[in-house]
């Protein structure tokens, strides 16, 4: 699970153009409303076949595959 887990934080990494704070503003932010409710926008497949239960985890991995929007104010 960590080679994943490395593998999603660079692909994340990628996506907010290497900006730690951005990454871990969306992941906190998107992990609260996982954690309040909202619904992964990962498939269950995705999720399972990757063991990925923690709102964070999900939170990156959603991140990673470019399924979150986000604008820099």
């Amino acid at each position: 699970m960590a080679q994943r887990l490395e593998k999603a934080i660079a692909k994340a990494l990628k996506v907010v153009d290497g900006d730690t704070y951005l990454l871990s503003i969306i992941v906190a932010k998107r992990s609260e409303e996982i954690t309040n409710g909202a619904e992964p926008k990962l498939s269950e497949q995705f999720l399972k076949s990757h063991n990925i239960t923690k709102s964070a985890d999900i939170a990156l991995y959603e991140l990673a595959e470019n399924k979150l929007d986000f604008k820099i104010v």
